[in-house]
């Protein structure tokens, strides 16, 4: 099961160097100039959750083996790209093969790097890429229009639901509002889905800021946030300049190296799990001698959905999961104490697994 999140936001904002240091490679070249990533770069990171090596240590698991999400690094988008500007029909294509956007805005002064509009304005530079966005949505949309009627008028179900949802999205296009504030019901979820729509996708603003300002952001960001406020988004601050300084460091060089600046963390961690966040993402644990491992789930998934992540023989024989919360876990030193302790629960095929749940299934051959 994978989950990419697609990094755009107009050429020389970070988005290529946040990319690098993401991945701890020097995979997507960085250069002050536009259209440097050309194909899109792609890498999987771990999801950094300190539960997991809690849990390997109580366990005595020999290996630890995190759960991973993708990140996609689209080349930068600029005004005029839905109309095939710069290199935009290409990268727009890429952004509707990911799940979320993570939208690096630049919030940082630097007369030695180049701003593609020639001034530093998050908010406006949030502006060009959305309406790029939406424009391409609209032209999508209205394409689909005539076709769908015509199977409508036939009576064909779907269709019918499909451009009562195109309806509502091309409301809100036009008045200028992203496609992912339009209402629909559980039920027509998967319709509005199958329609791929660019602004349909959940948003993280990730304000690139200068080194000073990592660990409180600027008046740049403070205004990145409240926009990430107001519609319902996330934001994070960090400053791609120290990730991809510290990305190549060891542990205790990194250590010493955030303490010196006033951070807890690299920033890289807050946008890998706001990432994980934003995709509606929840991690449960299987730990034994031999490894401890975090799996990934959607939120809601029911257990034997949850055991067909491992495997798919989990879920077609699912018979029913040994299910310890996480604070249990810890509390009772290990599966054992926690079935003594009365926390070790047998759960059925209806039971929706929890966040940090440690599981092991019991399933038919």
């Amino acid at each position: 099961m994978g989950f990419k999140c697609g990094i755009v936001g107009l050429p020389n904002v970070g988005k290529s160097t946040l990319f690098n240091a993401l991945t701890q490679t020097a995979a997507a070249q960085a250069a002050n100039y536009p259209f440097c990533t050309i194909e899109p770069n792609v890498g999987d990171v771990a999801v950094p959750d300190e539960r997991l090596d809690t849990l390997a240590r109580i366990g005595k698991s020999q290996q630890i083996i995190p759960t991973r999400i993708t990140f996609v690094d689209i080349a930068g988008i600029v005004r005029g790209a839905s109309k095939g500007e710069g290199l935009g029909n290409q990268f727009l294509a890429n952004i509707r093969e990911v799940d979320a956007i993570v939208h690096v805005v630049r919030c940082f002064e630097d007369g030695d790097i180049t701003h593609v509009e020639g001034k530093v304005d998050p908010l406006a530079d949030i502006e060009t890429i959305e309406t790029e966005l939406m424009l391409a949505d609209l032209e999508s949309l209205e394409k689909r229009v005539v076709s769908l009627e015509k199977k409508a008028r036939s009576g064909d179900k779907d269709s019918k639901e499909q451009l009562a949802l195109i309806g509502k999205s091309l409301v809100l296009l036009q008045e200028g509002k992203p496609a992912r504030l339009t209402q629909r019901t559980p039920e027509e979820e998967r319709s509005f889905q199958m329609l791929q729509l660019l602004t349909s996708k959940p948003v993280l603003y990730v304000c690139n800021v200068e080194e000073a300002s990592a660990d409180k952001g600027n008046a740049f960001s403070a205004k990145v946030f409240a926009r990430a406020a107001e519609e319902g988004a996330r934001a994070v601050v960090v400053s791609a300049k120290i990730e991809s300084e510290i990305a190549v460091m060891s542990a205790d060089d990194q250590k010493d190296f955030l303490e010196a600046v006033g951070l807890s963390e690299p920033g890289l961690n807050r946008v890998i799990r706001e990432g994980y966040a934003l995709l509606g993402l929840i991690t449960y644990f299987t730990v034994g001698p031999k490894e401890a491992r975090a799996w990934t789930i959607p939120k809601g998934t029911k257990a034997p959905a949850a055991a067909g992540v491992i495997h798919t023989d989990f879920e077609k024989g699912f018979i029913r999961s040994e299910t310890i919360a996480f604070g249990d876990y810890v509390g009772l030193n290990g599966e054992a104490g926690a079935r003594d302790g009365g926390k070790l629960r047998l759960e059925g095929k209806e039971y929706i697994v929890a966040d940090g749940d440690v599981l092991h299934f019991r399933f038919a051959n």
